[in-house]
């Protein structure tokens, strides 16, 4: 009846549920994260375990290594990669096998921040990954990030459509349910930000999630806090000290884990990270890069 990419986190897992509780039959499908954990596995293999068919789809890893890299150092975004071939393969997939709808979970944009497209719409309508062929990145190789033209689309009739639309979207209902159906949260802590249950699958994301510190002067934890804010789950007091204690929340292993992947050294890696700071809101003080106007003075800044 639908095909709904999921990852095997806590929302993929809801949008199962939320879907056989509607008495449809769906069909999943995932693209391999390039540095999947033991516990996104098994959270993935425990949602197939609802009942539903699945596809597993894996990029060639030499391709999408170089892919990363490139997407590290042109843009500073680890994980566009990833997001592209999940995007790109759903819709393949879907006309594919002449699916009518594609259940995506919650529209970014719009949860998080503006009710203006984002980088979700641009990636299943765009063609950006005509920006990244070049002699080091074949169009070939490239084919997984590929997707079907609008007039494939239209052919064959398929909506893609996100359940956020219909249903109320909040992390803490959706953490609910999937653990109630078997969901597992990393007992030891967060792999970075203020949730233990995000950002589980991989050791790609919390790459990704770093560089907002350098580009934009917050991290993954100001999401987090700020989701709770507005549910009013947490005053603005409380977060701002969450956000003191945790500083600028560098996943130092999963680092490791990325430099092995792109063949950097975790040095290359910060001096990639260097080129992306935003000189608008930092800026040098004896040595240490500040932020102006910082949302609290005593906050433990790094040389």
């Amino acid at each position: 009846d639908c095909l709904v990419p999921v990852s095997g986190g806590k929302d993929s897992t809801w949008q199962v549920l939320k879907c056989l509780e509607y008495g449809l039959n769906p069909l999943t499908v995932t693209t391999v994260p390039a540095l999947r954990t033991q516990l996104g596995w098994k959270n993935l293999n425990n949602l197939i375990r609802l009942g539903v068919d699945h596809i597993d789809y894996q990029v060639n890893p030499k391709v999408e290594s170089k892919f990363v890299y490139q997407a590290f150092v042109k843009s500073g975004s680890a994980g566009l990669p990833m997001h592209m071939a999940m995007y790109r393969m759903s819709l393949n997939i879907g006309v594919k096998f002449r699916i009518p709808f594609i259940l995506w979970g919650e529209n970014s944009s719009v949860e998080y921040g503006s009710a203006e497209k984002g980088i979700a719409a641009h990636l299943m309508t765009g063609n950006a990954y005509k920006d990244w062929v070049s002699k080091k990145l074949t169009a070939r190789e490239l084919t997984p990030y590929f997707g079907p033209t609008d007039k494939e689309m239209d052919k064959q009739g398929i909506e893609a459509v996100f359940l956020g639309y219909y249903f109320p979207w909040d992390v803490q209902n959706s953490l609910k349910a999937a653990r109630a159906h078997g969901f597992q949260v990393k007992e030891d802590g967060p792999k970075i930000g203020y949730y233990n249950y995000v950002d589980l699958d991989d050791d790609i994301m919390s790459v990704h999630h770093y560089l907002k510190w350098y580009k934009f002067g917050f991290t993954r934890a100001f999401d987090n806090v700020s989701l709770e804010i507005r549910n009013q789950r947490l005053t603005r007091a409380k977060a701002i000290n969450i956000l003191r204690k945790m500083g600028d929340d560098r996943p130092d292993e999963d680092i490791k884990h990325f430099c092995d992947f792109v063949h950097i050294t975790e040095k290359q890696f910060d001096q990639i990270c260097e080129k992306f700071r935003n000189k608008d809101i930092w800026y040098r003080d004896k040595g240490t890069w500040k932020i102006k106007d910082f949302l609290t003075s005593d906050w433990r800044w790094k040389k």
